[in-house]
Formats: structure tokens, sequence, C-alpha cells
């Protein structure tokens, strides 16, 4: 089984995937591991679309089954038919924006959002991701990702709504089990 998880940032991607993974033994992917060369503070290079794309490949190559989350869309048409099952979350953005700011504090520390670089950082990452609903921001938007969803051939299973991760996982285990 190969899953794709998409979403908007802080609509709970990796927490699914990562939970997913652990279920049902398989290996998980982050894209943002691909997308970003590692820097600090983190987010800041992107790595040259060409190599990111054939790092991933290498990495799913070496699975028969896997999950990958993140938003693959602008990658190019070979992500396109690679999915046995692609599972879209949505969820309010009032709520994905606590999740972000609760994040931004988690990784670089309330002390961290006291320095003034840091702080810009951080709020224009919650502004762009403030936007994605109206896909009025470059890059990850509801608008891209719902004409993407429709040009897949798999199935494509919708989570909307502040589902717990359990309940979830429960979605994406019965849409596998489907005939």
């Amino acid at each position: 089984m190969r899953i794709h998880l998409v979403g908007a940032s802080g609509s709970g991607v990796t927490t699914l995937g990562e939970a997913l993974a652990a279920r049902l033994s398989i290996p998980y992917f982050d894209a943002d591991a691909y997308y970003w060369l590692p820097t600090q503070p983190p987010f800041q290079v992107r790595h040259d679309p060409t190599v990111r794309n054939q790092l991933l490949k290498t990495d799913l190559n070496q699975h028969p089954n896997w999950i990958v989350g993140g938003s693959l869309d602008s990658w190019g048409s070979y992500w396109e038919t690679l999915f046995d099952l692609v599972v879209y979350l949505w969820i309010p953005a009032d709520i994905r924006i606590q999740r972000l700011w609760q994040r931004e504090i988690d990784r670089y520390g309330f002390g961290a959002q006291q320095n003034a670089e840091q702080r810009q950082r951080s709020e224009a990452f919650i502004e762009w991701a403030a936007g994605y609903d109206s896909g009025l921001q470059q890059g990850r938007s509801k608008p891209r990702h719902e004409s993407w969803l429709q040009q897949l051939s798999c199935p494509v299973l919708r989570l909307e709504g502040d589902l717990t991760v359990e309940e979830r996982i429960t979605a994406v285990l019965g849409a596998i089990d489907q005939p």
C-alpha cells in the first residue's frame, strides 16, 4: 500500500502519517525532509527540485509499502500515478493556526519567540499558512490541492473537520480494506 497524505500546514499530516505508519508497520516519509536543506534555523533553503525528487524516489523504492506526507502536487507528473490512496486532511483555519503557533513555540522555544528575527520568521510563516483556504498566497493552497486531487487516478479519501488521530486512522484503514 502506497499512501499519500496531503493538507494544509497544521492539518495533522505528519501526526497521522507517523501514527498510521506505526499501526501498519511501514515507513513514513515527510516531504519537508526532501524539500528543505538542513539548516539552522530550519526551513530556510530549498533543495534543488531534481535532487529532491530523486532522493524521495530512491527512498520510496526501497520499500514495497510506505506513507508519504506533504504537498507533492507541484513536484511533477511522476507523483500523480504513484499512489494507491491519497488522504486529504482539512480542518478550520483557526484550529490550524493555533496548532502552528504551538508548534513554533515547541520547535524554537518560548524564548526564541522573544528574538525579533525568529519572531518575524514565525509570523511570516503563520501569515502564509493562514492563507491556505483562500489560495491567495504562493505555494500550497486549498484551490491548488483541490485541482490536483481531481487529476488523480487513485481513490481520494477526504477527512474534513477536527477529527482525532484515532478517527482518522480508522477511516484510512477502512478505505484500505475496501475492494
